[in-house]
């Protein structure tokens, strides 16, 4: 028999609508999953295994005489750990922030829970969201290697079957790099679409959030719970809110695909240019018209990107570095240390210099609908590593793991990663980059893809 655990949002949403399984059913399978399978995994920091209980026998009563109130209702979710719920630890991942209990809800929570969503505990992130490997949760499709990062718990999580939804945070790809290595979805929307109030912040002005889910059609339903304004934000963007699963199943005959060529091909692994090469072709199978694209100034994406994260995370950190210098982990401080040296004429220099990323993006897109390229050079790395192997050559596994990423950052882009296909029996990624606020156009190309593949369907194999 098929454990509730294992189904889609959108398939445990259907059976509980039409009454043949319950959100009480539903989250037990889920708790049981983790009590038996996250000892080994650990990507949980906390589960709520008796408020859940308690959630899913709500979701349960009210389903019963009043129907679903979404699509979410009575579905298990888990939270980041940089993530504000009432009365929880928002520890960050670091011993900085030991003895700190949120007073309320971050914005996010509050929507998931008023679309009926059950809380099931909270991830593990790399420390202030600030790496790629995200210690000590280990991936599940091999427990010797990483799963990325920093939202790497709700992804392992997701690909374990220990939720079926889960929030990340995306400032140099930490939505997209988990969601690659462990074989799930990840979507960044447009920056500023998803509330950032009462998330622990890393760079103001480049951090996103957004889901980890099984399926393109999850994250759009999670899309369609998180996405709205919020006056208490102030990045938050004024902008009307439509179903992002509308016409999400209709065909992409006509979508014109750009194959991003500099850059996004540059060092990467072969599997990985292949994999590409190949998702390429299944867009023209579809009746998209694929053409290669040049995007302008991505050279400078790195430097552009270090400056200004370094910068902002020193600023948020001022107070609390000097007092409390020993409770980081060594590689967060010297990187908060080092952003204390940045002058203020680079950091000005540097946010003015992200222009000429976005001009480089407005150029492209001025030609096709959506660009594709890989989310990730390579397959997740053993678990311990700092380096990663691209071609029989070492890079910096931090470096090798955002390069691809940021410039969606810098760009402020809707950003989708879904899983193209496997190397050495681990996941791959493919990314999918739109124009600002067209995540609709990003999540029906991404969605055609999936279904005319079969990658997300397949699960690791744990027991």
């Amino acid at each position: 028999m098929t454990s509730p655990a294992t189904f889609s949002v959108v398939e445990a949403a259907r059976l509980i609508a039409s009454g043949e399984l319950s959100p009480v059913e539903l989250t037990r399978s889920i708790l049981e999953r983790i009590e038996r399978i996250d000892p080994r995994l650990k990507a949980y920091v906390a589960i709520f295994h008796e408020e859940a209980l308690a959630e899913a026998k709500r979701a349960a009563n009210e389903i019963s005489m009043l129907g679903p109130r979404s699509s979410l209702h009575g579905i298990p979710v888990a939270i980041k750990d940089v993530y504000d719920i009432e009365g929880k630890p928002t520890l960050a991942g670091s011993r900085v922030r030991v003895g700190h209990i949120a007073d309320a809800d971050s914005e996010v929570v509050k929507r998931l829970r008023e679309a009926g969503a059950i809380i099931v505990g909270k991830t593990v992130t790399h420390e202030f969201a600030s790496g790629v490997t995200s210690p000590p949760t280990r991936n599940p499709w091999d427990l010797n290697r990483i799963p990325g990062g920093s939202s790497g718990g709700s992804g392992a999580a997701l690909a374990a079957d220990l939720c079926l939804a889960a929030t990340g945070t995306d400032t140099a790809g930490s939505i997209r790099i988990p969601a690659s290595v462990n074989g799930v979805v990840g979507l960044k929307p447009t920056f500023g679409r998803i509330s950032k109030r009462g998330i622990v912040p890393l760079s103001w002005s480049l951090d996103h959030v957004g889901p980890l889910a099984k399926t393109v059609h999850d994250a759009a339903l999670m899309l369609n719970t998180l996405a709205g304004y919020d006056p208490a934000d102030v990045c938050s963007i004024k902008e009307p809110v439509r179903d992002f699963t509308d016409r999400i199943d209709c065909e992409i005959s006509g979508f014109k695909v750009g194959v991003a060529q500099n850059w996004y091909l540059d060092r990467i692994g072969a599997a990985v240019a292949k994999a590409t090469q190949e998702a390429a072709r299944t867009f023209e199978d579809l009746g998209a018209s694929v053409e290669e694209i040049e995007i302008q100034h991505l050279d400078l994406a790195m430097e552009i990107h270090s400056t200004i994260l370094s910068a902002e995370a020193s600023a948020y950190h001022q107070s609390m570095l000097p007092v409390a210098s020993e409770s980081y982990r060594r590689g967060t401080r010297v990187f908060l240390q080092a952003g204390q040296l940045i002058p203020a004429t680079a950091y000005l220099n540097a946010q003015r210099a992200r222009e000429l990323i976005r001009q480089g993006f407005r150029e492209a897109f001025s030609r096709v609908d959506v660009l594709i390229g890989p989310t990730l050079p390579t397959v997740a790395a053993l678990f311990g590593s700092n380096k990663v192997e691209v071609n029989g050559t070492e890079e910096d596994i931090t470096q090798a793991y955002t390069r691809l990423s940021i410039p969606a950052n810098l760009a402020g882009l809707p950003a989708l990663s879904v899983p193209c296909g496997y190397h050495l029996g681990l996941p791959l990624g493919l990314q999918l980059i739109g124009k600002p606020l067209d995540e609709r156009t990003v999540l029906r190309a991404g969605h055609a893809y999936e279904q005319a593949t079969n990658h997300h369907l397949k699960r690791p194999n744990l027991v």
